[in-house]
Protein backbone atom coordinates (compact mmCIF):
# COMPACT_ATOMS: atom_id res chain seq x y z
CA UNK A 1 0.00 0.00 0.00
CA UNK A 2 3.07 2.50 0.88
CA UNK A 3 3.90 2.18 -2.87
CA UNK A 4 0.22 2.84 -4.65
CA UNK A 5 -0.33 6.12 -5.80
CA UNK A 6 -4.25 8.26 -5.81
CA UNK A 7 -5.62 6.64 -8.27
CA UNK A 8 -4.58 3.01 -6.49
CA UNK A 9 -2.59 1.94 -9.28
CA UNK A 10 0.89 0.36 -7.86
CA UNK A 11 4.45 2.32 -8.15
CA UNK A 12 7.36 1.45 -8.75
CA UNK A 13 9.97 1.89 -5.39
CA UNK A 14 12.36 4.56 -6.01
CA UNK A 15 15.99 3.17 -6.94
CA UNK A 16 18.67 4.02 -4.62
CA UNK A 17 20.21 6.21 -7.62
CA UNK A 18 17.26 7.97 -7.36
CA UNK A 19 17.38 8.26 -3.22
CA UNK A 20 20.85 9.68 -4.08
CA UNK A 21 20.40 12.14 -6.20
CA UNK A 22 16.65 13.47 -4.36
CA UNK A 23 19.20 14.04 -1.17
CA UNK A 24 21.39 16.34 -2.99
CA UNK A 25 20.77 19.66 -3.14
CA UNK A 26 22.71 20.33 -6.73
CA UNK A 27 22.97 19.58 -10.17
CA UNK A 28 26.00 20.68 -11.75
CA UNK A 29 25.63 21.51 -15.13
CA UNK A 30 29.25 20.44 -16.40
CA UNK A 31 32.35 19.11 -14.81
CA UNK A 32 33.60 22.66 -15.45
CA UNK A 33 30.72 23.92 -13.67
CA UNK A 34 31.17 21.63 -10.35
CA UNK A 35 33.61 23.42 -8.79
CA UNK A 36 31.32 27.08 -8.38
CA UNK A 37 28.69 24.43 -6.56
CA UNK A 38 28.28 24.80 -2.68
CA UNK A 39 29.20 21.53 -0.66
CA UNK A 40 25.77 19.29 0.09
CA UNK A 41 24.32 20.13 3.45
CA UNK A 42 25.37 16.88 5.18
CA UNK A 43 29.21 18.61 4.58
CA UNK A 44 30.74 21.32 6.18
CA UNK A 45 30.80 24.74 3.94
CA UNK A 46 33.33 25.98 1.52
CA UNK A 47 35.68 28.71 3.08
CA UNK A 48 35.38 31.96 1.55
CA UNK A 49 38.40 32.04 0.21
CA UNK A 50 38.19 28.44 -1.86
CA UNK A 51 35.06 29.81 -2.96
CA UNK A 52 36.44 32.81 -4.30
CA UNK A 53 39.79 30.70 -5.88
CA UNK A 54 37.21 28.40 -7.56
CA UNK A 55 35.11 31.32 -9.06
CA UNK A 56 38.41 32.70 -10.87
CA UNK A 57 39.25 29.14 -11.64
CA UNK A 58 35.81 29.20 -12.98
CA UNK A 59 36.31 32.37 -15.70
CA UNK A 60 39.51 31.33 -16.25
CA UNK A 61 38.21 28.53 -17.76
CA UNK A 62 35.41 30.82 -19.93
CA UNK A 63 37.79 32.64 -21.20
CA UNK A 64 40.47 29.89 -22.15
CA UNK A 65 37.00 28.39 -23.89
CA UNK A 66 36.13 31.45 -25.56
CA UNK A 67 40.13 32.05 -26.86
CA UNK A 68 39.90 28.47 -28.46
CA UNK A 69 36.62 28.75 -30.24
CA UNK A 70 37.24 32.19 -31.41
CA UNK A 71 40.62 30.67 -32.87
CA UNK A 72 38.98 28.07 -34.05
CA UNK A 73 36.34 29.96 -35.78
CA UNK A 74 39.02 32.02 -37.33
CA UNK A 75 40.59 29.13 -39.11
CA UNK A 76 37.60 28.23 -40.26
CA UNK A 77 37.37 31.15 -41.72
CA UNK A 78 40.56 31.39 -43.25
CA UNK A 79 40.33 27.70 -44.61
CA UNK A 80 36.86 28.93 -46.09
CA UNK A 81 38.25 31.91 -47.71
CA UNK A 82 41.65 29.89 -49.02
CA UNK A 83 38.94 27.75 -50.35
CA UNK A 84 37.03 30.24 -52.51
CA UNK A 85 40.05 31.64 -53.84
CA UNK A 86 41.15 28.46 -54.67
CA UNK A 87 38.16 28.14 -56.64
CA UNK A 88 38.03 31.22 -58.09
CA UNK A 89 41.63 30.64 -59.22
CA UNK A 90 40.85 27.45 -60.89
CA UNK A 91 37.55 28.96 -62.14
CA UNK A 92 39.75 31.38 -64.06
CA UNK A 93 42.23 29.33 -65.16
CA UNK A 94 40.04 26.87 -66.92
CA UNK A 95 38.77 30.21 -68.45
CA UNK A 96 41.99 30.95 -69.59
CA UNK A 97 42.85 27.79 -70.85
CA UNK A 98 39.54 27.03 -72.40
CA UNK A 99 39.48 30.60 -74.62
CA UNK A 100 42.79 31.33 -74.83
CA UNK A 101 45.39 28.62 -74.58
CA UNK A 102 43.48 25.52 -76.27
CA UNK A 103 41.90 27.21 -79.85
CA UNK A 104 45.89 28.57 -80.15
CA UNK A 105 47.75 25.83 -78.85
CA UNK A 106 50.80 25.81 -81.06
CA UNK A 107 51.76 29.64 -80.50
CA UNK A 108 51.08 29.81 -77.42
CA UNK A 109 52.39 26.61 -75.64
CA UNK A 110 55.83 27.87 -75.32
CA UNK A 111 54.81 31.40 -73.74
CA UNK A 112 55.85 32.52 -70.63
CA UNK A 113 52.39 32.96 -69.23
CA UNK A 114 51.19 29.51 -70.14
CA UNK A 115 54.28 28.41 -68.65
CA UNK A 116 53.43 29.93 -65.49
CA UNK A 117 49.92 28.33 -65.36
CA UNK A 118 51.25 25.04 -66.47
CA UNK A 119 53.43 25.07 -63.43
CA UNK A 120 50.76 25.96 -61.01
CA UNK A 121 49.34 23.02 -62.39
CA UNK A 122 46.71 22.64 -64.78
CA UNK A 123 42.88 22.28 -64.08
CA UNK A 124 41.11 19.05 -64.13
CA UNK A 125 38.36 19.62 -65.89
CA UNK A 126 40.98 20.49 -69.12
CA UNK A 127 43.46 18.29 -67.74
CA UNK A 128 43.05 15.46 -70.03
CA UNK A 129 43.11 18.05 -73.45
CA UNK A 130 45.90 19.40 -72.25
CA UNK A 131 47.99 16.06 -71.64
CA UNK A 132 46.74 14.43 -74.79
CA UNK A 133 48.46 17.46 -76.66
CA UNK A 134 51.24 17.65 -74.59
CA UNK A 135 52.50 14.31 -75.21
CA UNK A 136 51.50 13.74 -78.89
CA UNK A 137 50.42 11.04 -81.16
CA UNK A 138 54.01 10.91 -83.04
CA UNK A 139 53.05 6.94 -83.44
CA UNK A 140 49.92 8.22 -85.25
CA UNK A 141 47.41 5.95 -83.39
CA UNK A 142 44.08 6.01 -84.52
CA UNK A 143 41.17 4.51 -82.41
CA UNK A 144 40.38 1.82 -85.12
CA UNK A 145 43.66 0.70 -84.50
CA UNK A 146 43.08 0.68 -80.70
CA UNK A 147 39.76 -1.55 -81.47
CA UNK A 148 41.84 -3.69 -84.09
CA UNK A 149 44.44 -4.41 -80.85
CA UNK A 150 41.98 -4.47 -78.66
CA UNK A 151 40.02 -7.14 -80.37
CA UNK A 152 43.32 -9.25 -80.85
CA UNK A 153 43.72 -9.25 -77.05
CA UNK A 154 40.33 -10.57 -76.03
CA UNK A 155 40.78 -13.07 -78.80
CA UNK A 156 43.93 -14.18 -76.53
CA UNK A 157 42.69 -14.14 -73.71
CA UNK A 158 39.30 -16.10 -75.09
CA UNK A 159 41.87 -18.58 -76.66
CA UNK A 160 44.34 -18.79 -73.58
CA UNK A 161 41.34 -19.40 -71.15
CA UNK A 162 39.59 -22.01 -73.82
CA UNK A 163 43.40 -23.60 -74.23
CA UNK A 164 43.98 -22.90 -78.01
CA UNK A 165 46.31 -24.97 -79.72
CA UNK A 166 50.11 -23.96 -80.50
CA UNK A 167 49.22 -22.87 -83.55
CA UNK A 168 47.02 -20.24 -82.58
CA UNK A 169 49.65 -19.32 -79.75
CA UNK A 170 52.10 -18.75 -82.31
CA UNK A 171 49.37 -16.88 -84.54
CA UNK A 172 49.54 -13.64 -82.00
CA UNK A 173 52.58 -14.00 -81.63
CA UNK A 174 52.88 -15.34 -78.15
CA UNK A 175 53.88 -18.54 -77.01
CA UNK A 176 52.16 -20.21 -73.81
CA UNK A 177 54.53 -19.87 -71.44
CA UNK A 178 54.66 -15.64 -72.02
CA UNK A 179 51.15 -15.37 -72.95
CA UNK A 180 50.27 -17.10 -69.11
CA UNK A 181 52.74 -14.99 -67.97
CA UNK A 182 51.71 -11.85 -69.09
CA UNK A 183 48.21 -12.55 -68.02
CA UNK A 184 48.65 -13.31 -64.75
CA UNK A 185 50.85 -10.40 -64.43
CA UNK A 186 48.32 -7.93 -66.11
CA UNK A 187 45.68 -9.59 -63.95
CA UNK A 188 47.68 -9.02 -60.53
CA UNK A 189 48.65 -5.80 -60.89
CA UNK A 190 45.24 -4.35 -61.46
CA UNK A 191 43.85 -5.64 -58.35
CA UNK A 192 47.31 -3.36 -56.74
CA UNK A 193 46.71 0.10 -58.75
CA UNK A 194 45.38 2.55 -56.50
CA UNK A 195 43.90 0.18 -53.98
CA UNK A 196 42.17 2.97 -51.46
CA UNK A 197 40.05 3.85 -54.57
CA UNK A 198 38.82 0.95 -55.37
CA UNK A 199 37.50 1.59 -58.31
CA UNK A 200 40.32 -0.56 -60.75
CA UNK A 201 39.65 -3.07 -58.45
CA UNK A 202 37.57 -6.53 -59.76
CA UNK A 203 34.15 -5.36 -60.17
CA UNK A 204 34.71 -1.43 -59.70
CA UNK A 205 34.12 0.85 -62.53
CA UNK A 206 37.09 1.46 -64.70
CA UNK A 207 38.98 -1.92 -63.74
CA UNK A 208 37.85 -3.46 -67.44
CA UNK A 209 39.04 -0.34 -68.81
CA UNK A 210 42.45 -0.38 -67.22
CA UNK A 211 42.48 -4.28 -68.74
CA UNK A 212 41.55 -3.25 -71.91
CA UNK A 213 44.22 -0.94 -72.22
CA UNK A 214 46.83 -2.77 -70.52
CA UNK A 215 46.08 -5.94 -72.81
CA UNK A 216 45.61 -3.76 -76.24
CA UNK A 217 49.11 -2.31 -75.33
CA UNK A 218 51.00 -5.93 -75.30
CA UNK A 219 49.03 -6.53 -78.51
CA UNK A 220 50.46 -2.98 -80.18
CA UNK A 221 54.18 -3.46 -78.48
CA UNK A 222 54.78 -6.87 -78.35
CA UNK A 223 57.78 -6.82 -78.28
CA UNK A 224 57.36 -4.62 -75.07
CA UNK A 225 55.07 -6.38 -74.00
CA UNK A 226 53.65 -5.42 -70.17
CA UNK A 227 56.05 -4.46 -67.34
CA UNK A 228 55.32 -3.60 -63.45
CA UNK A 229 54.43 -0.34 -62.88
CA UNK A 230 52.56 0.33 -66.71
CA UNK A 231 49.35 0.00 -64.70
CA UNK A 232 49.90 2.94 -62.73
CA UNK A 233 50.23 5.44 -65.90
CA UNK A 234 47.27 3.70 -67.45
CA UNK A 235 45.24 4.07 -64.65
CA UNK A 236 46.01 7.92 -64.26
CA UNK A 237 45.45 8.27 -67.73
CA UNK A 238 41.97 6.84 -67.40
CA UNK A 239 40.78 9.33 -64.79
CA UNK A 240 41.81 11.74 -67.35
CA UNK A 241 40.61 10.69 -71.25
CA UNK A 242 38.58 8.49 -72.81
CA UNK A 243 39.68 5.02 -73.08
CA UNK A 244 40.73 5.40 -76.69
CA UNK A 245 42.40 8.73 -75.98
CA UNK A 246 44.13 7.32 -72.99
CA UNK A 247 45.41 4.27 -74.96
CA UNK A 248 46.96 6.70 -77.76
CA UNK A 249 48.32 8.78 -75.17
CA UNK A 250 50.06 5.73 -73.32
CA UNK A 251 51.37 4.39 -76.44
CA UNK A 252 53.42 7.10 -76.67
CA UNK A 253 54.30 7.79 -73.61
CA UNK A 254 55.55 4.63 -72.97
CA UNK A 255 57.37 5.30 -76.58
CA UNK A 256 59.45 8.63 -75.27
CA UNK A 257 62.85 7.33 -74.60
CA UNK A 258 63.62 7.59 -71.38
CA UNK A 259 60.17 5.36 -70.59
CA UNK A 260 61.33 2.77 -73.47
CA UNK A 261 65.03 2.63 -71.88
CA UNK A 262 63.28 1.36 -68.43
CA UNK A 263 60.46 -0.34 -69.77
CA UNK A 264 62.58 -2.51 -71.60
CA UNK A 265 65.49 -3.24 -69.20
CA UNK A 266 67.95 -1.24 -71.15
CA UNK A 267 70.50 -1.43 -68.73
CA UNK A 268 73.17 0.59 -70.26
CA UNK A 269 71.12 3.41 -71.09
CA UNK A 270 69.48 3.21 -67.98
CA UNK A 271 72.71 3.66 -66.15
CA UNK A 272 73.19 6.08 -68.09
CA UNK A 273 70.48 8.58 -66.96
CA UNK A 274 71.24 7.47 -63.01
CA UNK A 275 75.00 8.84 -63.99
CA UNK A 276 72.89 12.15 -65.11
CA UNK A 277 71.15 12.48 -62.36
CA UNK A 278 74.05 11.77 -59.77
CA UNK A 279 75.97 14.75 -61.64
CA UNK A 280 72.72 16.97 -60.69
CA UNK A 281 72.65 15.85 -57.54
CA UNK A 282 76.05 16.39 -56.42
CA UNK A 283 75.92 19.95 -58.08
CA UNK A 284 72.36 20.57 -55.57
CA UNK A 285 72.86 18.66 -52.87
CA UNK A 286 76.65 17.89 -52.13
CA UNK A 287 76.54 16.87 -49.02
CA UNK A 288 73.28 14.54 -48.97
CA UNK A 289 75.42 13.31 -52.56
CA UNK A 290 78.30 12.65 -50.07
CA UNK A 291 76.16 10.77 -47.35
CA UNK A 292 74.61 8.53 -50.31
CA UNK A 293 77.87 7.63 -51.35
CA UNK A 294 79.39 6.51 -48.23
CA UNK A 295 76.29 4.30 -47.63
CA UNK A 296 76.82 2.93 -50.90
CA UNK A 297 72.80 4.33 -51.93
CA UNK A 298 72.62 4.20 -55.37
CA UNK A 299 69.85 5.83 -57.69
CA UNK A 300 68.58 2.24 -58.88
CA UNK A 301 67.11 1.84 -55.30
CA UNK A 302 64.67 4.19 -55.28
CA UNK A 303 64.70 6.06 -58.47
CA UNK A 304 63.39 3.09 -60.92
CA UNK A 305 59.88 2.87 -58.72
CA UNK A 306 59.58 6.82 -59.20
CA UNK A 307 60.64 6.46 -62.88
CA UNK A 308 58.50 3.24 -63.81
CA UNK A 309 55.32 4.84 -62.56
CA UNK A 310 55.73 8.36 -63.21
CA UNK A 311 55.51 8.72 -59.03
CA UNK A 312 51.80 7.68 -59.75
CA UNK A 313 52.86 4.72 -56.85
CA UNK A 314 54.63 7.11 -55.00
CA UNK A 315 52.69 10.30 -54.42
CA UNK A 316 49.31 11.07 -52.89
CA UNK A 317 46.69 11.43 -56.43
CA UNK A 318 46.13 14.69 -56.52
CA UNK A 319 50.01 15.57 -56.08
CA UNK A 320 51.06 13.03 -58.92
CA UNK A 321 48.86 14.90 -61.47
CA UNK A 322 50.79 17.91 -60.95
CA UNK A 323 54.09 16.19 -61.46
CA UNK A 324 52.65 14.82 -64.79
CA UNK A 325 51.27 18.42 -65.72
CA UNK A 326 54.77 19.75 -65.62
CA UNK A 327 56.44 16.46 -66.96
CA UNK A 328 54.32 17.00 -70.13
CA UNK A 329 55.76 20.05 -70.17
CA UNK A 330 59.03 19.98 -69.31
CA UNK A 331 60.15 16.07 -70.50
CA UNK A 332 61.93 14.10 -68.92
CA UNK A 333 64.48 16.39 -67.38
CA UNK A 334 61.07 16.70 -64.90
CA UNK A 335 61.22 13.57 -63.01
CA UNK A 336 64.46 13.84 -62.22
CA UNK A 337 64.32 17.58 -61.50
CA UNK A 338 61.01 15.97 -58.86
CA UNK A 339 63.67 13.51 -57.82
CA UNK A 340 65.87 15.89 -56.23
CA UNK A 341 63.15 17.91 -54.74
CA UNK A 342 62.28 14.95 -52.91
CA UNK A 343 65.35 14.72 -52.03
CA UNK A 344 65.80 18.27 -51.06
CA UNK A 345 63.25 18.34 -48.88
CA UNK A 346 63.71 15.83 -46.83
CA UNK A 347 67.66 16.37 -46.86
CA UNK A 348 67.50 17.19 -43.16
CA UNK A 349 66.16 13.49 -42.26
CA UNK A 350 67.88 11.61 -44.52
CA UNK A 351 71.12 13.03 -44.06
CA UNK A 352 70.69 11.26 -40.49
CA UNK A 353 69.71 8.02 -41.18
CA UNK A 354 71.21 4.54 -42.15
CA UNK A 355 70.89 2.99 -45.88
CA UNK A 356 68.24 0.74 -44.57
CA UNK A 357 65.97 3.39 -43.29
CA UNK A 358 67.12 6.09 -46.02
CA UNK A 359 65.49 2.98 -48.96
CA UNK A 360 62.66 2.41 -46.78
CA UNK A 361 61.97 6.21 -46.31
CA UNK A 362 62.22 6.83 -50.50
CA UNK A 363 60.40 4.31 -50.96
CA UNK A 364 57.65 4.70 -48.65
CA UNK A 365 56.74 8.84 -48.79
CA UNK A 366 54.83 10.69 -46.67
CA UNK A 367 51.19 10.72 -47.64
CA UNK A 368 50.73 14.68 -46.34
CA UNK A 369 53.29 16.34 -48.47
CA UNK A 370 51.99 20.08 -48.62
CA UNK A 371 51.69 20.55 -52.92
CA UNK A 372 53.28 24.06 -52.28
CA UNK A 373 56.14 23.22 -49.83
CA UNK A 374 56.55 20.35 -52.64
CA UNK A 375 56.89 22.35 -55.43
CA UNK A 376 58.98 25.21 -54.03
CA UNK A 377 61.74 22.36 -53.12
CA UNK A 378 61.58 21.33 -57.14
CA UNK A 379 61.61 24.96 -57.85
CA UNK A 380 65.52 25.83 -56.58
CA UNK A 381 66.85 22.73 -57.64
CA UNK A 382 69.18 23.82 -60.93
CA UNK A 383 69.59 21.37 -63.58
CA UNK A 384 72.66 22.90 -64.93
CA UNK A 385 75.86 21.64 -64.00
CA UNK A 386 79.59 23.29 -65.26
CA UNK A 387 76.98 25.64 -68.38
CA UNK A 388 75.69 22.20 -69.10
CA UNK A 389 71.59 21.58 -69.16
CA UNK A 390 70.24 17.91 -68.37
CA UNK A 391 70.42 17.24 -72.21
CA UNK A 392 73.88 17.83 -72.90
CA UNK A 393 75.12 16.12 -69.62
CA UNK A 394 73.13 13.08 -70.83
CA UNK A 395 74.10 12.94 -74.86
CA UNK A 396 77.88 13.64 -73.41
CA UNK A 397 77.47 10.64 -70.87
CA UNK A 398 75.43 8.11 -73.90
CA UNK A 399 78.16 9.22 -76.33
CA UNK A 400 81.02 8.13 -73.49
CA UNK A 401 79.01 4.89 -73.21
CA UNK A 402 79.34 4.11 -76.60
CA UNK A 403 83.27 5.18 -76.99
CA UNK A 404 84.44 3.17 -74.37
CA UNK A 405 83.55 -0.70 -73.61
CA UNK A 406 83.08 -0.42 -69.57
CA UNK A 407 81.51 2.94 -70.04
CA UNK A 408 82.59 6.54 -69.01
CA UNK A 409 84.47 7.26 -65.77
CA UNK A 410 81.13 8.74 -64.48
CA UNK A 411 79.38 5.07 -64.20
CA UNK A 412 81.88 3.68 -62.44
CA UNK A 413 81.17 5.12 -58.98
Amino acid sequence: MEYEDKAGRPSKPPSPKQNVRKNLDFEPLSTTALILEDRPANLPAKPAEEAQKHRQQYEEMVVQAKKRELKEAQRRKKQLEERCKLEESIGNAVLTWNNEILPNWETMRCSRKVRDLWWQGVPPSVRGRVWGLAIGNELNITHELFDICLARAKERWRSFSTGGSEAENEDVGFSAADREASLELIKLDISRTFPNLCIFQQGGPYHDTLHSILGAYTCYRPDVGYVQGMSFIAAVLILNLDTADAFIAFSNLLNKPCQMAFFRVDHGLMLTYFAAFEVFFEENLPKLFAHFKKNNLTPDIYLIDWIFTLYSKSLPLDLACRVWDVFCRDGEEFLFRTALGILRLFEDILTKMDFIHVAQFLTRLPEDLPAEEFFASIATVQMQSRNKKWAQVLTALQKDSRETERGSPSLRH
